[in-house]
């Protein structure tokens, strides 16, 4: 007799195929690890969105945290809350670390966007976070300052996920310095079997860049701007298993199905919100491998007159100079400092309340 698996669960039992929840929220977690989840994310959002959830469990210890931290600014005690819930949801994670020896079971941690220009800071946080648990990964966006710092991180024996990445240009840039950073470890006999690093294409925020684009003129038949992000995975996923890569791709920013469906059957991690999973798991889209079907030639001719759809296809669509300034890394950027300086307001509230509201 067979046992009904829910589409997520299948995918992950029957392909290589991952789960990880973009989420550190405790019931979203929870569900997504009751389908099949091996994997989490944390970042000031996040922490931003668990308050809003979860503010009875903490609020105490924010207080405490004041208390125990008497000269901090309010950024100081969010970046503690960061660490902490962190390192909590990290341990919900550990079996499964565990049974997967590194690869899968990892917490990802965001770096300060704050510091997207500055090399020596990113690493000094990523290695701070690293010590939080033996399951963290760490967030380093792909800016030029950041990729400085991957091939380092990595030779420090840190699992990286490379966030704020659009294109296969910064995958491409990605995966040669993490490389770098193994060859430096295994020269010196240091082992690399438990690292698990990935590389994220946020694949609905390079559609969403599209569509503003195409605001402005470009014509498109319905529905092409939904595949933006899909060939672009699909084209960075190809070089990566031509060159035998050590570091797995990771879908997020999710909009449609496509995000999902249409990476199924490769060996990576596709990372949806809880509402996306239950969406899809309510759904009737089969579980079946898809990885390898090329995006039909005359969407991809659709794409191809936005040229920063050709810089973000292109292998050599963008040097690293260029990073900090392709349209969907400042929106991101923008939008993830924006979300820390919410959070900071959400400690002050603590830290400083209204007396008019006493």
């Amino acid at each position: 007799m067979s046992v009904y698996r829910s589409p997520l669960h299948e995918m992950t039992a029957t392909t290589p195929t991952c789960l990880w929840n973009d989420s550190a929220a405790l019931d979203e977690l929870e569900y997504a690890l009751a389908h099949g989840a091996t994997g989490a994310t944390c970042n000031p959002v996040i922490v931003l969105e668990v308050l809003k959830r979860e503010m009875p469990l903490w609020k105490g210890r924010i207080q405490a945290l004041i208390t125990e931290m008497p000269t901090a600014s309010e950024r100081e005690i969010a970046w503690a809350l960061v660490r902490e819930i962190s390192a909590t949801r990290a341990q919900l994670l550990r079996p499964v670390f565990e049974a997967h020896q590194g690869k899968n079971g990892r917490l990802s941690i965001q770096t300060d966007p704050l510091l997207y220009r500055d090399t020596h800071a990113l690493l000094a946080q990523a290695s701070s976070f690293h010590a939080l648990a033996p399951n963290m990964i760490v967030k380093i966006p792909v800016t030029s300052a950041g990729l400085a710092a991957f091939e380092e991180a990595t030779y420090r024996g840190i699992s990286l996920n490379a966030t704020v990445s659009f294109t296969v240009s910064q995958c491409i840039a990605v995966a040669e310095a993490i490389e770098r950073g193994f060859a430096r470890r295994e020269r010196e006999g240091l082992d690399v079997s438990r690292m698990g690093s990935v590389c994220t294409i946020m694949v609905g925020r390079l559609d969403d860049w599209l569509k503003v684009q195409a605001e402005h003129g470009n014509l498109t038949t319905p529905g092409a701007l939904d595949w933006a992000g899909v060939a672009v995975f699909k084209r960075a996923y190809q070089l990566y298993q031509q060159r035998g890569y050590r570091v797995r791709l990771l879908a997020a920013a999710y909009r449609n199905h496509l995000h999902w469906s249409e990476f199924i059957g490769a060996d990576a991690v596709v990372s949806p919100p809880s509402k996306w999973q239950k969406r899809f798991n309510a759904s009737h889209v089969k579980v079946e491998n898809r990885i390898g079907r090329p995006v039909a030639p005359e969407i991809l001719a659709d794409l191809h007159q936005f040229p920063d759809f050709h810089r973000a296809y292109d292998e050599n669509g963008l040097a690293p100079e260029e990073f900090d300034t392709y349209g969907p890394t400042v929106r991101t950027l923008r939008q993830f400092i924006e979300a820390c300086h919410d959070l900071e307001a959400q400690i002050r509230e603590l830290m400083l309340p209204n007396p008019d509201l006493r």
